[in-house]
């Protein structure tokens, strides 16, 4: 999947990209045929860049109720021809998702186009998942026939099968075929469960990589080729060595942190680092001097696990530098450091912004780090991120800091919050936003009888509201 274009923050369509609460108050008050078309936009072109950690599909879900929206772009879009073309979950999984939530609110439409798409589309499974958690048992059993059609009966046909019944999310479809009256579905479907259960115990059975009874050189020896395939394994390679190395092998694997091929290093500076090695910061700053890509992120990521007063302060010291080890010192202050630290992790916060603009990786523990120290002076900074990032998780963090630093939060982006499309940042408007704004008080109710809510966010709205639901 490409990475969205997403529009600027100031229009309909960039607020509801960004999942703000601010995308639904404005399209509640935009007209609405162009609200509803900036909301069909964002749910046919998923907007998130991390789809599988971002919310979307309530915030969405919850603005068709309110906007009346008909679904027969959804429809046009899940039964086009791309989604034979397109087989990637994405194209379809934030229409699915926004389905279901509809489905839960008494949608019969979003039902039927569920029940539809799980006969016959591509990311049926996804749709499946959708109706186990809110379908009948008659609508389930009515999708038995065509779900097994899908796969053929020879013996590749069923291993398929049995590879579905075993990685589905929700096994209450299955459950419910199992014991369908018909034996030539229940049968196929209890003989897939009995193999998905005997390839999980194969596995348990028959695990790969070292073992205890490994020398140091191969560990390193495994880690190489992980690197040669492509796949980085110094993280469990250096958990075995806590197992395989005893004292006699520091020297060695100091040595492999010093010069080693890029598998052996790797391994060792985790491993070195993990154990508080007094050699391990001299041995970390080496390595992002002379060594690869591959050694210098493993060196930085070795270096923000320490917990150490030592490692602490070597972050105070390399802070200014401009280059990876510079920012991750900017972290670790961010985490560990102390209100004498405050200027640094501020600085570093600036300086992220400016160079790498609002959505850098790096702005996730200095924007936590920043309310963690209460840094007052930063709010105009989080404001700014809060503003212009497109990563919801992101904008609740800065929410969060806000909440700890800017004594305008409570009147201003906490009230909008209670609209996000996040329930973490629901839950952190639920605490803060002034309830003199009749806006406030009837979102809370609204929050607080929604079945679909979350439990956290209830929670929160019950301590603003008191018994006999006034809010307080």
């Amino acid at each position: 999947m490409f990475d969205p274009v997403i529009a600027p923050s100031g229009t309909l369509l960039g607020l509801l990209q960004r999942g703000r609460g601010d995308g639904t108050l404005h399209a509640l008050t935009a007209p609405r045929a162009e609200a509803l078309a900036a909301l069909n936009h964002c749910v046919l072109r998923d907007p998130r860049h991390d789809w599988q950690v971002e919310n979307r599909s309530l915030y969405y879900a919850r603005l068709y109720v309110d906007l009346h929206g008909e679904l027969d772009e959804i429809e046009a879009h899940l039964f086009d021809v791309e989604d034979v073309l397109d087989t990637d979950e994405s194209r379809t999984g934030l229409a699915l998702a926004v389905l279901g939530h509809l489905a839960s609110y008494g949608s019969r439409d979003a039902l039927d186009l569920l029940r539809r798409y799980a006969a016959v589309g591509t990311s049926w499974a996804w749709a499946l998942d959708e109706l186990a958690l809110r379908d009948d048992d008659a609508g389930l059993r009515a999708l038995a026939a065509p779900v097994l059609a899908r796969f053929g009966t020879d013996a590749e046909g069923e291993a398929e099968l049995a590879a579905a019944v075993r990685d589905a999310f929700e096994p209450r479809p299955w459950r419910l075929w199992a014991d369908d009256p018909r034996e030539s579905i229940s049968t196929r479907v209890r003989a897939a469960q009995e193999t998905g259960c005997f390839d999980r115990w194969q596995r348990q059975m028959r695990p790969s990589g070292p073992r205890p009874g490994w020398s140091v050189d191969a560990v390193f020896e495994w880690a190489q080729q992980g690197i040669d395939r492509g796949a980085a394994l110094h993280v469990p390679a250096a958990r075995c060595l806590t197992a395989v190395a005893g004292p006699e092998d520091r020297p060695q694997i100091v040595e492999a942190a010093r010069s080693g091929d890029d598998g052996a290093r790797c391994t060792a500076l985790r491993y070195l680092a993990d154990g508080n090695d007094p050699d391990a910061l001299d041995l970390i700053e080496g390595a992002i001097t002379d060594g690869t890509t591959a050694v210098v992120e493993a060196a930085v990521d070795a270096f923000e696990r320490m917990r150490s007063i030592a490692a602490v302060d070597r972050a105070r010291g390399w802070v200014h530098r401009p280059d990876p080890l510079g920012a991750a010192a900017g972290r670790m202050l961010a985490c560990l450091g102390g209100t004498r630290d405050s200027d640094l992790v501020l600085a570093a916060l600036r300086e992220a912004v400016r160079g790498e603009g609002p959505d850098a990786s790096t702005l996730w523990t200095l924007v936590d780090g920043t309310g963690r120290l209460g840094i007052v002076c930063a709010a105009p900074v989080l404001r700014h991120i809060y503003r212009e990032t497109a990563s919801s998780h992101l904008r609740g963090r800065a929410a969060r800091a806000l909440a700890a630093t800017d004594p305008s939060f409570a009147a201003g982006f906490a009230v909008e919050c209670l609209w996000d499309c996040e329930e973490t940042t629901r839950e952190v408007a639920a605490r803060h936003a002034e309830t003199g704004d009749a806006r406030v008080v009837d979102q809370l109710r609204r929050l607080a009888a929604d079945p679909a809510e979350e439990a956290e966010v209830q929670t929160a709205v019950r301590s603003r509201i008191g018994p006999d639901s006034t809010a307080v």
